[in-house]
C-alpha cells in the first residue's frame, strides 16, 4: 500500500505541434502546483478527501483549465459550473451542477455531500445552499477570460457546440502561431487519491461545453458517470460527457475490477476500449487502494500529472 495522487485537465486533440514552448510551460506549471497541493496533505498524513479537494481546487483556480475561473460560456455568455466529489471509504458523493459565480465549486460539492442528505444540487437550489454555507462567491468579471470569450465567438459563428481546448482560441503567448483550427477539444479537470490507510477519493469539475444551450448536463456531476470512488478504486473523467454517461464509464472500471477480477490498468483501459466502440472520445484517471495509478485515454493528449510514493512528480500532455 503506498499513498498516490494523480490528476487531470482535459483531454482531446493536444498535439505537441499546436503548442508553444511557452504555454506548455504554463500548462505544466499548473499540473504542477495542484499536484502540490494535494501530496502536500497526503505526505503528512492527511486524506484522500482532502488531497482531491486541494488539489482541483487549484486546478479551478489556474484560468487555463476549464474548470472554476477559466470556465468556457455558455449560448447566453454565462459560466454554468458543475463539480462533484466522492469518498470511497464512507461511500458518500456530492455534486453540484448550473452554479453561478461559485469559486471552487468542488468545496461546494463537498458541503452537499457532509451536510445535506443529498447527492447533487443543481441551479439556483445549490446557489442559495452555498449562500447558507457561506461558500466564497466571485463576481462575474473573475470568470472572464479573453481566450474561453473567443470560443464562444467562433462557437456561435459556426452555429456549433464545442468541447474546451479549442486550438485556434487557445490563450497563446504574443508572437505565437495560431494553431490549426481543426482539433477536436474536450476539458474537465478531476483529482483521484490513495492516502495512507488505503483509502480512496475522487473529485471532478468543468465549466462544460463551450456555446451550450437548453440546459445541459454533462457526465461531471453524475456520479458513477465522471465521477466515481469506493474501497477499490476511485476515477475521475474529462471528455465528450454524452458517451461517459452511456457507458458509466467511472463505475465501468470499478465494477470490471470487482466483478471481473481485473487489475486497475486492465479495468481501465477495458473501460476506455468500450468508450471507443461507441464513438466517445477522452480519457480517464485511476488510482487503486495499493497506490497503483493509471491515466489511459483514447484521444490525442490529455493534460495529466501523478505522484506515487517515491514524491516524484510525472507531467504530461501529449500521447508520446
Amino acid at each position: 500500500m503506498g499513498i498516490a495522487l494523480a490528476i487531470h485537465g482535459g483531454a482531446g486533440t493536444i498535439l505537441k505541434s499546436q503548442m508553444t514552448a511557452a504555454l506548455e510551460s504554463e500548462y505544466r506549471g499548473g499540473i504542477e502546483a495542484a499536484l502540490k497541493s494535494g501530496w502536500g496533505i497526503l505526505e503528512n498524513g492527511g486524506g484522500s478527501l482532502d488531497a482531491v479537494e486541494a488539489a482541483v481546487c487549484s486546478l479551478e483556480d489556474f484560468p487555463l483549465f476549464n474548470a472554476g475561473r477559466g470556465a468556457v460560456f455558455t449560448h447566453e455568455g454565462k459560466v454554468e459550473l458543475d463539480a462533484a466529489i466522492m469518498d470511497g471509504h464512507a461511500l458518500t458523493a456530492g455534486a453540484v451542477t448550473f452554479v453561478k459565480n461559485i469559486k471552487n465549486p468542488v468545496k461546494l460539492a463537498r458541503l452537499i455531500m457532509e451536510n445535506t442528505e443529498h447527492i447533487l444540487l443543481a441551479g439556483e437550489g445549490a446557489n442559495q445552499f452555498a449562500e447558507q454555507m457561506g461558500v466564497k462567491t466571485e463576481p462575474d468579471e473573475y470568470f472572464f477570460t479573453e481566450h474561453r470569450w473567443l470560443q464562444l465567438q467562433e462557437g456561435m459563428a459556426d452555429g456549433r457546440i464545442q468541447l474546451d481546448h479549442a486550438a485556434e482560441a487557445e490563450p497563446r503567448p504574443v508572437g505565437s502561431v495560431p494553431a490549426s483550427s481543426t482539433a477536436k477539444p474536450i476539458g474537465t479537470v478531476g483529482a483521484v487519491a490513495c492516502d495512507q490507510h488505503g483509502h480512496l477519493a475522487a473529485a471532478t469539475s468543468t465549466g462544460g461545453m463551450t456555446n451550450k444551450k437548453f440546459g445541459r448536463v454533462g457526465d461531471t456531476a453524475i456520479i458513477g458517470s465522471g465521477t466515481y470512488a469506493d474501497e477499490i478504486c476511485a476515477v475521475s473523467c474529462t471528455g465528450h460527457g454524452e458517451y461517459f454517461m452511456l457507458a458509466a464509464t467511472a463505475y465501468d472500471v470499478a465494477a470490471r475490477m470487482k466483478y471481473k477480477g481485473l487489475s486497475l490498468i486492465d479495468a481501465a483501459q477495458e473501460a476506455i476500449d468500450h468508450l471507443t466502440k461507441i464513438n466517445g472520445e477522452g480519457g480517464l484517471i485511476a488510482v487503486d487502494k495499493n497506490g497503483n495509478v493509471i491515466l489511459p485515454f483514447n484521444s490525442a493528449g490529455m493534460y495529466r500529472g501523478f505522484i506515487v510514493a517515491n514524491g516524484e512528480i510525472k507531467t504530461e500532455i501529449f500521447r508520446d
